[in-house]
Protein backbone atom coordinates (compact mmCIF):
# COMPACT_ATOMS: atom_id res chain seq x y z
CA UNK A 1 0.00 0.00 0.00
CA UNK A 2 0.97 3.55 -1.08
CA UNK A 3 1.73 4.77 2.56
CA UNK A 4 1.13 8.68 1.43
CA UNK A 5 -1.84 7.67 -1.34
CA UNK A 6 -0.70 9.95 -4.03
CA UNK A 7 -3.20 9.56 -6.34
CA UNK A 8 -5.93 10.26 -4.19
CA UNK A 9 -6.43 14.18 -3.81
CA UNK A 10 -9.43 15.01 -1.39
CA UNK A 11 -8.68 14.66 2.02
CA UNK A 12 -11.80 12.18 3.26
CA UNK A 13 -10.18 10.04 -0.06
CA UNK A 14 -6.89 9.98 1.35
CA UNK A 15 -8.04 8.72 4.86
CA UNK A 16 -10.26 5.81 3.30
CA UNK A 17 -13.43 6.87 4.54
CA UNK A 18 -16.41 5.49 4.07
CA UNK A 19 -20.35 7.03 3.19
CA UNK A 20 -20.69 7.03 7.20
CA UNK A 21 -18.33 7.57 10.32
CA UNK A 22 -17.61 8.76 12.95
CA UNK A 23 -14.25 9.80 13.29
CA UNK A 24 -11.99 10.37 16.50
CA UNK A 25 -8.72 12.44 16.17
CA UNK A 26 -5.93 12.24 18.44
CA UNK A 27 -1.90 13.03 19.56
CA UNK A 28 -0.81 16.19 18.40
CA UNK A 29 0.84 18.17 15.97
CA UNK A 30 -2.79 19.46 13.72
CA UNK A 31 -5.94 17.93 15.08
CA UNK A 32 -8.09 20.94 15.50
CA UNK A 33 -6.93 22.02 11.96
CA UNK A 34 -7.83 18.60 10.60
CA UNK A 35 -10.92 18.71 12.53
CA UNK A 36 -12.01 21.48 10.70
CA UNK A 37 -10.65 21.06 7.18
CA UNK A 38 -11.83 17.28 7.24
CA UNK A 39 -15.21 19.00 8.15
CA UNK A 40 -15.65 21.33 5.32
CA UNK A 41 -14.19 18.76 3.09
CA UNK A 42 -16.84 15.85 3.50
CA UNK A 43 -19.76 19.06 4.19
CA UNK A 44 -18.78 20.00 0.28
CA UNK A 45 -19.19 16.64 -1.00
CA UNK A 46 -22.73 17.29 -0.34
CA UNK A 47 -22.86 15.26 3.45
CA UNK A 48 -24.64 16.42 7.13
CA UNK A 49 -21.30 16.33 9.24
CA UNK A 50 -21.46 16.94 13.11
CA UNK A 51 -17.63 18.14 14.26
CA UNK A 52 -17.27 18.36 18.33
CA UNK A 53 -14.63 17.87 20.91
CA UNK A 54 -14.35 15.53 23.66
CA UNK A 55 -12.00 18.15 24.87
CA UNK A 56 -11.88 21.64 24.79
CA UNK A 57 -11.18 23.85 21.43
CA UNK A 58 -10.66 27.82 21.39
CA UNK A 59 -13.17 29.97 21.63
CA UNK A 60 -12.74 31.38 18.30
CA UNK A 61 -11.72 28.36 16.18
CA UNK A 62 -15.39 27.23 15.32
CA UNK A 63 -16.33 29.35 11.89
CA UNK A 64 -19.66 26.83 11.85
CA UNK A 65 -22.78 27.06 13.01
CA UNK A 66 -22.56 26.22 16.88
CA UNK A 67 -24.99 24.10 18.39
CA UNK A 68 -25.02 24.97 22.21
CA UNK A 69 -26.90 21.22 23.10
CA UNK A 70 -25.74 17.64 22.83
CA UNK A 71 -29.04 16.36 22.30
CA UNK A 72 -29.62 14.30 19.68
CA UNK A 73 -32.95 16.19 18.62
CA UNK A 74 -31.60 19.51 18.97
CA UNK A 75 -28.23 18.70 16.46
CA UNK A 76 -30.91 16.76 14.03
CA UNK A 77 -32.43 20.05 13.58
CA UNK A 78 -29.49 22.05 13.06
CA UNK A 79 -28.35 19.31 10.38
CA UNK A 80 -27.54 21.03 7.04
CA UNK A 81 -26.35 19.61 3.54
CA UNK A 82 -23.45 21.33 2.78
CA UNK A 83 -22.45 23.07 5.46
CA UNK A 84 -21.30 21.68 9.13
CA UNK A 85 -22.22 22.11 12.58
CA UNK A 86 -20.71 21.95 15.73
CA UNK A 87 -21.53 20.76 18.35
CA UNK A 88 -20.92 22.40 22.23
CA UNK A 89 -21.62 21.39 25.96
CA UNK A 90 -20.64 24.74 27.38
CA UNK A 91 -17.65 27.65 27.94
CA UNK A 92 -14.86 28.02 29.42
CA UNK A 93 -12.89 31.26 29.77
CA UNK A 94 -11.22 31.21 25.94
CA UNK A 95 -12.71 27.61 25.20
CA UNK A 96 -15.33 25.86 23.95
CA UNK A 97 -16.23 22.20 26.23
CA UNK A 98 -17.43 19.62 24.26
CA UNK A 99 -19.45 16.72 24.89
CA UNK A 100 -18.82 13.67 26.65
CA UNK A 101 -17.64 10.74 24.75
CA UNK A 102 -20.84 8.71 25.20
CA UNK A 103 -23.29 11.95 24.21
CA UNK A 104 -20.86 11.81 21.11
CA UNK A 105 -22.01 8.21 20.52
CA UNK A 106 -25.45 8.63 20.68
CA UNK A 107 -25.32 11.95 18.17
CA UNK A 108 -23.56 9.36 15.83
CA UNK A 109 -26.85 6.83 16.95
CA UNK A 110 -29.47 8.66 16.68
CA UNK A 111 -29.31 11.31 13.88
CA UNK A 112 -29.15 11.51 10.26
CA UNK A 113 -25.33 12.60 10.32
CA UNK A 114 -23.27 10.70 7.43
CA UNK A 115 -19.87 11.72 9.55
CA UNK A 116 -19.34 12.84 12.84
CA UNK A 117 -15.85 14.20 13.39
CA UNK A 118 -14.25 14.70 17.48
CA UNK A 119 -11.51 15.88 18.50
CA UNK A 120 -10.43 13.12 21.36
CA UNK A 121 -7.03 14.90 22.54
CA UNK A 122 -5.20 17.60 23.92
CA UNK A 123 -1.64 18.76 23.28
CA UNK A 124 -1.26 22.18 24.02
CA UNK A 125 0.05 23.00 20.56
CA UNK A 126 3.17 20.33 21.03
CA UNK A 127 4.40 18.27 17.80
CA UNK A 128 3.81 14.08 19.85
CA UNK A 129 2.19 13.42 23.19
CA UNK A 130 1.83 10.37 24.93
CA UNK A 131 -1.19 10.15 27.12
CA UNK A 132 -2.08 10.64 30.46
CA UNK A 133 -4.23 8.30 32.34
CA UNK A 134 -7.39 10.27 31.82
CA UNK A 135 -7.04 10.28 27.98
CA UNK A 136 -8.00 10.14 25.00
CA UNK A 137 -11.39 10.56 25.07
CA UNK A 138 -12.47 8.20 22.00
CA UNK A 139 -15.95 7.61 21.73
CA UNK A 140 -16.58 3.85 22.11
CA UNK A 141 -18.70 3.68 18.26
CA UNK A 142 -15.94 5.44 16.54
CA UNK A 143 -15.46 3.79 13.52
CA UNK A 144 -11.98 5.28 12.28
CA UNK A 145 -9.34 6.90 14.53
CA UNK A 146 -6.48 9.48 13.05
CA UNK A 147 -3.19 9.27 15.28
CA UNK A 148 -1.66 12.44 14.44
CA UNK A 149 2.11 13.80 15.10
CA UNK A 150 4.32 16.50 13.29
CA UNK A 151 7.53 15.48 11.75
CA UNK A 152 8.67 18.81 13.28
CA UNK A 153 9.70 16.57 16.35
CA UNK A 154 12.04 14.51 14.78
CA UNK A 155 15.84 14.97 15.50
CA UNK A 156 14.26 17.41 18.15
CA UNK A 157 14.68 17.14 22.35
CA UNK A 158 11.66 15.54 23.26
CA UNK A 159 11.29 18.42 25.89
CA UNK A 160 10.78 20.61 22.99
CA UNK A 161 8.59 19.33 20.91
CA UNK A 162 6.48 16.91 23.30
CA UNK A 163 3.34 17.33 24.92
CA UNK A 164 3.91 15.08 28.81
CA UNK A 165 7.20 14.61 28.05
CA UNK A 166 8.23 12.55 30.50
CA UNK A 167 5.85 10.36 29.49
CA UNK A 168 6.97 10.19 25.78
CA UNK A 169 10.63 9.55 27.47
CA UNK A 170 9.31 6.54 29.68
CA UNK A 171 7.30 4.66 26.74
CA UNK A 172 10.42 4.32 25.10
CA UNK A 173 13.12 4.35 27.35
CA UNK A 174 14.84 7.28 27.14
CA UNK A 175 15.30 10.77 28.79
CA UNK A 176 13.51 14.13 28.25
CA UNK A 177 16.99 15.31 26.95
CA UNK A 178 17.21 13.01 24.23
CA UNK A 179 16.16 13.44 20.79
CA UNK A 180 13.96 11.69 18.80
CA UNK A 181 14.73 9.55 15.85
CA UNK A 182 12.31 8.13 13.43
CA UNK A 183 12.53 4.98 15.25
CA UNK A 184 11.40 6.58 18.59
CA UNK A 185 8.86 8.62 17.31
CA UNK A 186 7.09 5.19 15.56
CA UNK A 187 7.49 3.71 18.79
CA UNK A 188 5.84 6.15 21.08
CA UNK A 189 2.74 6.63 17.99
CA UNK A 190 2.60 2.50 17.96
CA UNK A 191 2.99 2.43 21.94
CA UNK A 192 -0.19 0.72 23.36
CA UNK A 193 -0.05 3.12 25.75
CA UNK A 194 1.29 5.62 23.36
CA UNK A 195 -0.66 6.80 20.01
CA UNK A 196 -2.67 3.04 19.98
CA UNK A 197 -3.86 4.27 23.60
CA UNK A 198 -7.73 3.52 23.97
CA UNK A 199 -8.65 2.76 20.51
CA UNK A 200 -11.68 0.97 19.87
CA UNK A 201 -10.98 -2.98 18.84
CA UNK A 202 -13.29 -2.53 15.84
CA UNK A 203 -12.06 0.83 14.47
CA UNK A 204 -9.42 1.80 11.34
CA UNK A 205 -6.37 3.22 12.72
CA UNK A 206 -4.98 5.81 10.40
CA UNK A 207 -1.20 7.62 11.07
CA UNK A 208 -0.87 11.12 9.56
CA UNK A 209 2.49 12.92 9.63
CA UNK A 210 1.84 16.56 9.21
CA UNK A 211 4.08 19.64 8.84
CA UNK A 212 5.48 17.97 5.95
CA UNK A 213 8.06 20.27 3.98
CA UNK A 214 10.55 19.92 1.00
CA UNK A 215 12.96 19.33 3.23
CA UNK A 216 11.13 16.43 5.42
CA UNK A 217 9.31 14.95 3.28
CA UNK A 218 12.01 11.80 2.66
CA UNK A 219 12.21 11.45 6.50
CA UNK A 220 8.36 11.74 6.83
CA UNK A 221 8.17 8.86 3.68
CA UNK A 222 10.65 6.43 6.09
CA UNK A 223 8.83 7.08 9.05
CA UNK A 224 5.07 6.13 7.51
CA UNK A 225 6.76 2.74 6.25
CA UNK A 226 7.58 1.87 9.34
CA UNK A 227 3.91 2.90 10.97
CA UNK A 228 2.13 1.01 8.06
CA UNK A 229 4.47 -2.07 9.03
CA UNK A 230 2.24 -2.40 12.07
CA UNK A 231 -0.50 -5.07 11.50
CA UNK A 232 -2.96 -2.26 13.78
CA UNK A 233 -2.36 0.81 11.06
CA UNK A 234 -4.35 0.58 8.11
CA UNK A 235 -2.89 3.56 6.12
CA UNK A 236 -0.38 6.07 7.22
CA UNK A 237 -0.26 9.43 4.99
CA UNK A 238 1.39 12.96 5.30
CA UNK A 239 0.21 16.58 5.00
CA UNK A 240 1.51 19.97 5.06
CA UNK A 241 -0.19 20.94 7.97
CA UNK A 242 0.50 23.96 10.70
CA UNK A 243 0.44 22.68 14.21
CA UNK A 244 -2.71 22.98 16.64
Amino acid sequence: MDARHGSLTSLPQRLGLAARELVAIVGAGGKSTLLFDLGRDLAAAGTRVILTTTTRVGANQPAEPICWSADPAAVEAALDRGNPVFVAGGRVPGKIVGPSAAEVDLLFERTRADHVVVEADGAAGRAIKAPADHEPVIPCASTTVVVVASIAAAGQAISAVAHRPERVAALIGSRPDDRLSLEAMAAVLLHPSGGLKGIPEGARVVMMLTGVTPATEEPAISLTAILLAHPRVERAITRTLHRG
